[in-house]
């Protein structure tokens, strides 16, 4: 048996999130399955449909069934491309399937989906990296916290926009906001700073937390902590901007205006422009 530690633990979460996301769409009106969300093009009901869809092609992943990855995938953009048909297709697709045949299909499927991230080797090399953390190769770990980042936002996405409590709780943000992390050093990749330069993040409140990225020899690092040194740029967020921000549910500008920059603003700036989805 490995002795591995998983960085970011998620697994564990998915049967609270999914039982949360059930009881949320059992309270929802008629109205509210066609609310319109902070994805552009979605409303409630299309990103229920879209939670279906993920549950179903990892399920039929299981069952070793359309293992055929895309063709003709040249670079990042091509791949958002290509993700961005496949989930529109299925959207509109399920716009003949009613609001509780929707939930019905989600309770069918929710165990099996988890069942199917339960069995994978989590340090074994993923089917599919985290693109928007710049990686080749995944652990799948990482590939089901990216899941589990998934799951997260686009619960909260409909909760946003049926106004009800959003899921702020510590054991529930946190992995989500410390998986969009992973995507701080792919973010400042191009940013030229003096080896050592200290940017610290903070995301405010008990749910969030502080992280750091480093300049190395050759390139940007998080690291743990730091001792002695004082941040050269730090950004204090509050966990409903960023959340958003980091899923392109507003714009930049906005993100800033809203938050507390000190030290080097240009790099502490740069945060604002790190995106954790495919998009």
């Amino acid at each position: 048996m490995s002795s591995q530690v998983v960085p970011i633990q998620t697994l564990h979460l998915f049967p609270e999130l999914n039982k949360l996301l059930i009881s949320l769409l059992k309270s929802l009106s008629t109205e509210d399955w066609s609310r319109q969300t902070i994805a552009p093009l979605w409303t409630v009901k299309d990103i229920a449909a879209h939670l279906l869809d993920t549950n179903i092609r990892s399920i039929s992943a299981a069952d070793r069934y359309n293992n055929k990855g895309p063709e003709n995938i040249n670079s990042y953009r091509d791949l958002v491309t290509y993700l961005n048909e496949l989930n529109a297709v299925w959207v509109k697709a399920m716009e003949r399937v009613s609001p509780q045949q929707l939930i019905n299909l989600l309770e069918i499927t929710n165990q099996a989906y988890v069942d199917y991230l339960a069995s994978l080797d989590p340090f074994a090399p993923a089917k599919f990296s985290v693109a928007w953390a710049g990686e080749r190769q995944s652990a799948n770990w990482f590939h089901v916290a990216r899941e589990y980042t998934e799951k997260w936002h686009h619960q909260q996405q409909i909760r946003d926009a049926v106004n009800r409590p959003g899921l702020m709780y510590r054991d529930l943000f946190y992995p989500c906001i410390d998986t969009f992390m992973c995507a701080l050093p792919l973010t400042y990749r191009d940013e030229m700073a003096d080896t050592g330069t200290l940017i610290a993040i903070n995301v405010s409140g008990e749910a969030g937390g502080t992280w750091y990225l480093e300049k190395g020899l050759n390139k940007w690092k998080l690291i743990n902590a730091i001792t002695n040194a004082l941040p050269d740029a730090s950004v204090t967020i509050d966990p409903d901007i960023a959340w958003k921000v980091f899923t392109k549910g507003i714009k930049p500008e906005l993100a800033i205006k809203n938050s507390i920059l000190t030290g080097d603003h240009a790099l502490a700036k740069k945060i604002f422009d790190m995106i954790a989805v495919m998009a």
